[in-house]
């Protein structure tokens, strides 16, 4: 079995727990029905936003919205609102899943706070599905993995990477070995000025808040290729800078809708254009102080913009990545390289990603481009409904590709970007998971 999925688990042994068990039913139709999954959700930003919608308008049949719990106590009753919920609010989470007993906690906070959230809701007798990243650091990593062995809940970590097409297939394809070993991988990540640029704007520019972006955006990356190697990372070294945001400009403000400098600074963005984002954060500022379109040069921004990776895996494969925050254009371009041959697999377009290339080359033969794969309609070129369908409506089906990742997997993701920014700080050392935590 694959080290970093799990799949001997059904959908409700998933979730269950004493309180949330298959009822017993006299009748037969009864007996067969599953009821709802009542999810309690912590963390109503943006991406909290965007989960809760889904569950409630594409959802309702399987799952009920129980809780949701902010620090942000306006941001939650507006967030409810945005997503058409009518789950009660909460700035206390404990109280919450006290008064609503949830069967699973849907954690959508701040990087940071997800393994705070992630041991809590276990310690309270609750199974977890959190967004990526697991951790932001070693600490927490151990703390995640040693709470589900003293707990015995289940946790799950949302990898939408593995869910496009394409990347489907090229499991397949190395499943099924058509470029015989996988010998090395090259993986470039491109964020446009606008993406990349929203990073240095938010919480993601503290490497406390977010562990740099080395986690925060590349976790599901490394996820991705760990998928694919079906092998473990054993040793990362790597090189970042901030070569372009913060301090490097000559001038600077506090955020943009008060900035002298918003008629010449190119990245001037107009934060009241969006009558989401002004509901959701400009008109809560108030109780916290966030302020969504701080600016980018800010001298408190403490993470890369520009890094390298290296990466050596138990099978002796190796994988190459680098990403830069301030390109023209948007997109991955990743080559596969085996024994018999090359996959490069190509996205272009920014997040909706709407141009799609993939081919495959063998070493003596013609080079192909795979087209033909089942296109689905949603976040992240589908493969949004994909990793939600699989979670809510499909967890007790055959899953043949291994996309179930569980809390392994999430850790070694973000182990691998943790040791990468220590592998940074230590000057380009070599630094093995193992030396971090003990998984």
């Amino acid at each position: 079995m694959d080290p970093l999925n799990q799949t001997q688990v059904s959908r409700r042994g998933f979730l269950a727990s004493s309180g949330a068990a298959l009822a017993t039913a006299s009748s037969s139709t009864a007996a067969q029905a599953k009821p709802k999954i009542r999810i309690a959700q912590v963390g109503t930003g943006g991406r909290g936003v965007y989960w809760g919608t889904d569950l409630v308008k594409n959802y309702s049949d399987v799952v009920t919205l129980v809780g949701l719990c902010d620090i942000n106590g306006k941001r939650v009753k507006v967030a409810r609102e945005l997503m058409g919920a009518d789950a009660p609010t909460y700035v206390d989470f404990d109280q919450m899943v006290k008064e609503t007993n949830p069967d699973l906690i849907l954690i959508t906070t701040t990087d940071s706070a997800h393994a705070g959230y992630i041991v809590h809701a276990m310690e309270l007798g609750k199974d977890v599905l959190t967004e990526k990243p697991l951790c932001t650091d070693e600490q927490q990593a151990q703390a995640i993995r040693d709470a589900e062995k003293r707990y015995g809940k289940r946790l799950i970590v949302g990898f939408n990477a593995r869910h496009y097409a394409e990347a489907k297939k090229i499991k397949q394809l190395l499943m099924d070995k058509a470029i015989g070993d996988v010998i090395s991988v090259d993986y470039q990540e491109y964020l446009d000025t606008s993406h990349g640029a929203s990073y240095f704007r938010r919480w993601h520019r503290l490497k406390e808040m977010s562990g740099t972006l080395l986690v925060s955006k590349s976790c599901h990356h490394f996820d991705q290729v760990n998928w694919w190697l079906d092998s473990p990372p054993v040793e990362v070294v790597a090189y970042g800078d901030l070569k372009f945001y913060g301090r490097n400009n000559s001038f600077r403000g506090t955020h943009c809708r008060v900035c002298p400098y918003r008629n010449k600074c190119q990245f001037f963005w107009d934060v009241t254009k969006s009558a989401s984002a002004v509901k959701l954060y400009v008109d809560c500022e108030s109780e916290d102080g966030y302020q969504v379109d701080g600016c980018v040069w800010r001298q408190d921004v403490n993470i890369y913009d520009t890094y390298s990776v290296m990466v050596k895996y138990a099978n002796g494969a190796r994988l190459t990545y680098t990403a830069n925050t301030f390109m023209p254009y948007e997109g991955q371009e990743i080559g596969i390289n085996g024994t018999k041959g090359r996959i490069d697999f190509n996205m272009y377009g920014g997040g909706g990603y709407k141009d799609f290339q993939l081919r495959m080359t063998p070493n003596f033969g013609k080079s192909e481009l795979v087209t033909d794969l089942p296109r689905r309609t949603g976040g992240h070129g589908g493969a949004d409904p994909s990793l939600h369908d699989l979670i809510f409506r499909e967890w007790d089906q055959p899953d043949p590709l291994g996309l179930k990742a569980n809390s392994l997997a999430g850790a070694l993701s973000s182990l691998v970007g943790i040791a990468g920014y220590r592998s940074i700080e230590r000057g380009g050392e070599r630094v093995k998971l193992a030396d971090l935590a003990k998984l």
